[in-house]
Parts: structure tokens; sequence; C-alpha cells
């Protein structure tokens, strides 16, 4: 049975994570993830993607506990561990803009899948964390790593070296969700924020997130340097002459993504 699966409606595509009770990452989910996304990023009816957990109790409650035990004493399996990475990393970076919906718990490896999408929407029941310390363990799927760098290293560690939840409030009070809603209506909400960003042309959104991304990681001086590239390949596009054009003309643009 599909554990993770997707539906288009008005070029937004809502992949839901179905994997009762807590729809936790396991082996599959990462597999099916990663063929989802490929498929959404081929597909051209996509120009944005929210991604969620069916029911609202969780939206993802961390890894699968069930497949530890096979790796305690044992070495070499970081190139297991580099699988799960391949596939957040793919989530990441992928070209088009990403909405998670926190629609319960979201905790562990279900925080760190979260975190690789471009905004987070927190339903106000939803809660944070990152709790793996209590089993005497760290975050594996990147949370040492990308909660850093979207809250600072303080709160991070707080997080971390506690295990202790955060609420959906303190969550974006940290900066670490963009919107908190009432409970039952984040799909609502990441939909009508879809409709503001799918209306836009998915040349410049794409590039707008690859600076970003990899700006991040760069001297300022190389960052902007990229950003001229980026702006320089923007000007090569279908959908800047139709932008500049509808200006011109006083009238909505009807982009087509070329």
């Amino acid at each position: 049975m599909k554990m993770v699966t997707y539906e288009i409606h008005e070029k937004t595509a809502v992949v839901t994570i179905n994997n009762p009770p807590l729809n936790v990452m396991s082996k599959q989910v990462s597999t099916e993830l990663f063929e989802v996304f490929t498929e959404l990023e081929a597909n051209q009816d996509a120009v944005a993607v929210i991604l969620t957990g069916a029911g609202n109790k969780a939206f993802m409650a961390g890894a699968d506990i069930k497949e530890f035990p096979e790796w305690i004493g044992h070495t070499g399996f970081k190139d297991i561990v580099m699988e799960t990475h391949q596939v957040l990393n793919y989530l990441d970076h992928f070209p088009k803009p990403t909405i998670a919906v926190l629609n319960g718990l979201t905790f562990g490896g279900g925080c760190e899948l979260a975190m690789t999408c471009d905004m987070r929407i927190a339903e106000e029941h939803a809660q944070l964390g990152l709790p793996e310390i209590k089993l005497g363990l760290f975050p594996g799927g990147g949370g040492t790593q990308r909660l850093p760098r979207l809250i600072g290293e303080a709160k991070a560690k707080e997080m971390m070296f506690t295990g202790e939840p955060i609420s959906a409030e303190e969550a974006d009070q940290y900066g670490l969700v963009n919107h908190v809603v009432p409970s039952g209506q984040g799909m609502a909400y990441a939909q009508g924020l879809a409709a503001k960003i799918t209306g836009q042309s998915l040349q410049a959104l794409s590039r707008i997130k690859h600076a970003v991304n990899k700006g991040a990681h760069l001297p300022i001086e190389s960052a902007v340097e990229l950003e001229a590239e980026l702006f320089e390949e923007v000007f090569q596009t279908d959908d800047i002459k139709e932008g500049v054009q509808a200006f011109i003309e006083k009238r909505k643009p009807a982009f087509t993504h070329k």
C-alpha cells in the first residue's frame, strides 16, 4: 500500500504522508517521498507543493525506532544514513516552492523533514521538537545543521540538548514556522499562500530558491555574483518578456514557466 500520495489542483500539488498512527519516517516513506517529488519536479502542472501528514494527530512523529536495534553496536551503516540525507537534501533543493503544513506532532525526523521545506504553517495544536537525546542519540537527519541555520545556534542547542518539545506559538517566536493558524485550518491557509505563489513565474521562483539556498553558504561577494548570474539567466526566458509586456499593457501576466 502506498504511504505517500499526491493530487494536483490549480497548479498546487498536495503531498500526504499516510503511515498511521503517527506517520513516522520509515524506509518505505523515505523512498516514496523521493519518488513522488521526482514525479512532481517533472510535472508542469505543479508549480508549488504542500506537504502534510494524514489525520490531525501528527505531521510526522519521527523516525521508525523499530529500525534502530539492528544498528546498535555496528559500524559501516553511514551509507544507509546518507541515503536518507540524499532524500532530505533533494527536498531541500527541490526547484519549486514547498510548504509544510504541521497538523500535529512534528518530532525528530518529522521536524527534520519540515525544515527541508521553504515555509512551514503550524496548526495551533502542533508541537515541534528533536527528542532524540532522550534515547541516548542525537538528530541524524540534518537536524544539527538545519535547525541552527533557521533559529540560531543557542536556541537550537537548547532544543536538542533537552529534547523538550516547543509549542506552535514558541516555534513562531523562534522563527521556525512562518504562521500559526487554528487547528484544522492549516491546509486552507497553505493553499491560499500557494495561490499567491503559483501565479508567479516558476523560472523566477526556482532561481530565488537557488540563490537563497546556495548563497547562504557563500561569502557575500560570491553570493551576489551568483545572484547576478541567475538574474542574467532569467532575462533569457519567455516569462520575463510576458511579465514586462503585461506591465506595459497594464494587465495581469500569463506566465508559461518557460
